[in-house]
């Protein structure tokens, strides 16, 4: 059983950061997996945000281009997205997303809330 869990969301004003993280449990091989983030917001498409692949190479929604950044920490079986200068746009539930061939895991996601 894989689990991935997201975690870091909430409220925060225009302008301001946030950190989500979302960890790997269960039978992966972390390190073999492609990680992406998606968003969601209400009566929208889900749209992909960031993605990092198994060897680190790196792609961006040109709406998060300079103002996100994904990583990945495979020690802890653990992806992140920095999320800077933060819009109102940006409102969304936020996914994490695994895959490595056929195999896909998608976390609940977090809640993301621009506003002042």
């Amino acid at each position: 059983q894989v689990r991935l869990v997201e975690s870091g969301g909430g409220l925060v004003q225009p302008g301001g950061s946030l950190r989500l993280s979302c960890a790997a449990s269960g039978s992966i091989f972390f390190s073999a997996y492609a990680m992406t983030w998606y968003r969601q917001a209400p009566g929208k498409q889900r749209e992909l945000v960031a993605s990092i692949t198994s060897s680190d190479s790196t792609t961006y929604a040109d709406s998060v281009k300079g103002r996100f950044t994904i990583s990945r920490e495979n020690a802890k079986r653990t992806a992140y997205l920095q999320m800077n200068n933060l819009k109102p746009e940006d409102t969304a539930v936020y996914l994490c997303n695994a895959q490595s061939g056929v195999r896909r895991f998608w976390g609940q996601g977090t809640q993301v809330t621009v506003s002042s």
